[in-house]
């Protein structure tokens, strides 16, 4: 398999912090289910969320 630019991943939009993330080789399985852009995101999300 030739590798790919790292342009040429997927993007999404972190729902708490608002930065855009790309897909990362340990979320191959699980992509469509990914939706925060860390750990830390991913437990404040629960919580509250940040305006944007």
């Amino acid at each position: 398999m030739k590798p790919r630019k790292k342009s040429d991943l997927p993007v999404k939009t972190c729902p708490v912090c608002g930065r855009p993330f790309t897909w990362r080789k340990k979320w191959e399985r699980d992509w469509e289910n990914v939706r925060y852009c860390s750990e830390r995101c991913r437990r404040t999300g629960r919580t509250k969320s940040v305006a944007r």
